[in-house]
C-alpha cells in the first residue's frame, strides 16, 4: 500500500458512474479543474467551471474522438511504462482528497512506487518537447502538481504520453511548493466566489459562450434594452471579425500557393498545416495542426 501522507482515499470509482460524478461534484476542485481556475484549460473556462460548481446549467461535455481513444489507449500506455520501469509495480489509484482541505481532490492514473504516473495521448506533437525534457502542456503540469500536493507525494512524478500513432515519450514533473501555494490560493478564492454568488467576467472562450447559451429557458417576444457600451462592443467585434477573416483567408491562400501539390506545410520541423484534396486533385481545404498548449 502506497503511503500518502496527506491523501484520504474516497474510493475507486469508474469514470462516468454516479459515484465518480458525486466525488467530483460540489464545492471542490479536482486536478483536471485547477487549470480552469487558473485560466489555463483548453476545455473549460473559469466562467463555465463556476456555473458547474454553483449547480447552474452547463452544456454537456462532448466526448471527442481524441478523448474516447485516449481512454482506450490508457492501459496500453501504462503497459509500456511498466515494461520500461520494472523496478516497481504499476498500480491503479482512486479518488483522493487532502486530509486538511477536503475541497482539494485528485484522481491520479497510477502509482509507481511512491510516485505518481499520469498517462496521456495526444493527436499532434505540438507543445510536447523531446522525450525526457520538461517541455509539455502547462495544463498537464498544473494537473500533476495538484495531484502531488493533494496526496503529499512530493517526489518527481512521471508523465507518459503516446503521441499518435506510435511516438511514446516520458517526462518528469517536479513538485514546486510555490506553484502549489498559488494554486491552492486561487482555488480557495474561486470556491469563495461560488459561495458568494460572484460570477466571473465573460471571456472570449467557447466554453464560456456555450455556458451562456444554456442559461435561458424559453423565449419571450420582448425587446431588451442594452447599454451603449454593449452595443458598441458588439459592433466593433463584428467589424474586427470580418477583418480577421479576410486576413486569415489571405494567409491560407499564401500557404496553399506555397504548398502547390504538396501535402504538409512545415517550418523548422514544425508542422503548420496540411492540405486535403477532392477526388479530382483540387484542394478541398487547408487544415491547421492544432497546438496542444
Amino acid at each position: 500500500m502506497i503511503d500518502t501522507p496527506t491523501g484520504v482515499l474516497l474510493g475507486q470509482f469508474t469514470p462516468g458512474t454516479p459515484e465518480w460524478d458525486a466525488a467530483r461534484r460540489g464545492l471542490c476542485i479536482t486536478a483536471t479543474e485547477i487549470s480552469a481556475v487558473l485560466g489555463l484549460s483548453p476545455w473549460q473556462s473559469r466562467f463555465s467551471l463556476w456555473h458547474k460548481k454553483a449547480g447552474l446549467p452547463t452544456p454537456p461535455f462532448p466526448a471527442s474522438p481524441e478523448m474516447r481513444w485516449g481512454s482506450r489507449f490508457e492501459d496500453d500506455v501504462a503497459e509500456e511504462f511498466a515494461e520500461r520501469h520494472p523496478e516497481h509495480p504499476l498500480t491503479e489509484t482512486g479518488t483522493w482528497q487532502h486530509r486538511d482541505r477536503p475541497w482539494q481532490r485528485a484522481t491520479p492514473d497510477r502509482f509507481h512506487g511512491g510516485r505518481l504516473v499520469e498517462i496521456k495521448t495526444a493527436a499532434h506533437p505540438e507543445g510536447w518537447g523531446p522525450d525526457g525534457s520538461d517541455v509539455f502542456p502547462v495544463h498537464y503540469r498544473c494537473q500533476v502538481v495538484w495531484q502531488q500536493d493533494t496526496l503529499g507525494l512530493y517526489e518527481p512524478a512521471h508523465l507518459a504520453v503516446l503521441i499518435l500513432p506510435y511516438d511514446y515519450r516520458e517526462y518528469v514533473v517536479e513538485y514546486d511548493e510555490g506553484d502549489a501555494k498559488i494554486m491552492r490560493h486561487a482555488a480557495a478564492q474561486f470556491l469563495n466566489s461560488v459561495e458568494a454568488g460572484e460570477r466571473p467576467p465573460i471571456d472570449g472562450s467557447d466554453a464560456t459562450y456555450q455556458t451562456i447559451r444554456v442559461q435561458p429557458n424559453g423565449r419571450e417576444d420582448v425587446d431588451v434594452e442594452i447599454s451603449a457600451e454593449l452595443a458598441a462592443d458588439f459592433d466593433i467585434a463584428q467589424q474586427a471579425s470580418k477583418a480577421s477573416h479576410a486576413e486569415l483567408l489571405r494567409a491560407r491562400g499564401r500557404i496553399l500557393d506555397a504548398i502547390g501539390t504538396g501535402y504538409r506545410a512545415v517550418h523548422n520541423d514544425r508542422r503548420i498545416a496540411y492540405r486535403t484534396v477532392n477526388p479530382d486533385g483540387t484542394t478541398h481545404s487547408l487544415m491547421p495542426y492544432r497546438s496542444a498548449t
